[in-house]
C-alpha cells in the first residue's frame, strides 16, 4: 500500500495541527508539511482540505495584504477545530495502538 493511500484519513488532522500552532497561509502550510516529511504535499491536495475544514467550522480565514505580491488567505483554528483536533489525536493514538498490537503479535515483522 502506498503512503498516499494511508495519508487520506490522516492529512486533515495534520493540517489542523499545523494551523493550531498559529495562523498560516496556504503555501506556507504546504512548506511546513514538506519540512515535516510530507514531501508529496501539494496545493491540489491541501487547498481542498482547507476548504472542507473551513466549511465544517474547524478553521476560519482572513485575507491580508502581502508585501511580496497579492493578498494572502490566512487560516486560523477555531474552538471547534481544537475539539476536532483533540478527537483526531485520540482516534489516531487508538489506531496506532491497534496496529502495534498486530505487529507485536506477529512473528513475521520483516515481511
Amino acid at each position: 500500500m502506498r503512503e498516499s493511500q494511508m495519508l487520506k484519513g490522516i492529512l486533515d488532522g495534520c493540517v489542523l495541527r499545523v494551523i493550531a500552532d498559529g495562523e498560516v497561509y496556504g503555501y506556507e502550510l504546504i512548506q511546513k508539511l514538506k519540512q515535516s516529511g510530507f514531501d508529496n504535499a501539494v496545493g491540489g491536495t491541501i487547498y481542498p482540505i482547507l476548504q472542507k475544514l473551513e466549511k465544517n467550522g474547524d478553521v476560519t480565514s482572513l485575507m491580508k495584504k502581502s508585501k511580496e505580491g497579492p493578498d494572502r488567505k490566512y487560516f486560523q483554528i477555531t474552538e471547534q477545530g481544537l475539539v476536532t483536533l483533540q478527537a483526531f489525536w485520540e482516534d489516531f493514538d487508538s489506531l496506532v495502538g491497534k496496529v502495534n498490537r498486530i505487529w507485536g503479535e506477529s512473528n513475521e515483522r520483516d515481511v
